[in-house]
């Protein structure tokens, strides 16, 4: 089976206002828990399965990416990660196909109720390509089922990930090891300043954007700021709109309507 997206995640530096704001966004937000490096987290689980992952640190973590970006950029997108079909075949053939890959990493997290859920993941050093996220424990224990998936503001599933890189020929290059498929579509885009590379995994478009003059200033400010990866997400919903990206933390969130 194709790789899918497993989780979006948002770094914030107060989690109990993030939880606040997205849930006036309209989502239905979920506790998380606590990670031994001293995070939690809080969940927005999808009707297809993906969620947002809205982490924040109680104390400074200099070895780790996330809090890194969010100590030096602020609050926004850090990273996603994909869902293997088997992380040890997946991590074998991006490595077959020279990308680099730390890992199997052991993970978990204690859960308000103490329940203790576990996870493998496979890391790459440079972020923009996703890690992968393997479940140890049942799946529904990390990704919670039912009305949790259902929100008022009827958003259903992830619809995209735009991704920022710096070279764009170079990152399309290892997606395409990764995902073990050719892009669907490639090219510039006339008067907007960026390049563009996408592929599709099922309904999911992953959009690779490289920016190629000052009218991309957006783009060129995230990459100087946060560094490569995550850089806008789309989901599926009822109506085409813009979500408040102070309510969203700094993220850059939209719903668009299935057709």
């Amino acid at each position: 089976m194709p790789l899918s997206i497993d989780h979006i995640v948002i770094a914030v530096t107060d989690l109990d206002q993030a939880v606040r704001d997205y849930e006036a966004l309209g989502f239905t937000v979920l506790p998380g828990g606590e990670h031994p490096r001293g995070s939690r987290n809080a969940l927005v689980v999808l009707g297809d399965g993906a969620y947002l992952e809205i982490i924040a640190f109680s104390r400074p973590v200099p070895d780790f990416r996330w809090w890194r970006v969010l100590d030096e950029a602020g609050n926004g997108l850090v990273d996603y990660a994909l869902l293997p079909d088997s992380l040890d075949l997946d991590l074998a053939r991006a490595r077959a196909g020279g990308i680099v890959m730390e890992g199997p990493i052991d993970g978990a997290r204690l859960q308000p109720d103490g329940t203790r859920l576990a996870w493998r993941s496979a890391r790459p050093p440079e972020s923009d390509i996703p890690f992968l996220c393997e479940d140890v424990t049942a799946r529904a224990l990390r990704v919670p089922e039912g009305a949790a998936r259902t929100h008022a503001n009827g958003v259903t599933g992830v619809a995209g990930v735009t991704v920022a890189v710096r070279d764009l020929g170079v990152s399309a290059a290892r997606y395409r090891t990764l995902l073990g498929q050719a892009p669907v579509a490639s090219g510039g885009v006339p008067g907007l300043g960026f390049g563009l590379v996408q592929f599709q995994l099922g309904r999911q478009i992953l959009s690779l954007a490289e920016g190629r003059a000052e009218a991309c200033e957006g783009l060129t400010r995230h990459l100087e700021q946060r560094g490569q990866g995550a850089y806008a997400i789309s989901f599926f919903g009822g109506k085409d709109q813009a979500l408040d990206t102070s309510l969203a933390h700094g993220a850059r969130l939209e719903i668009v309507r299935e057709r």
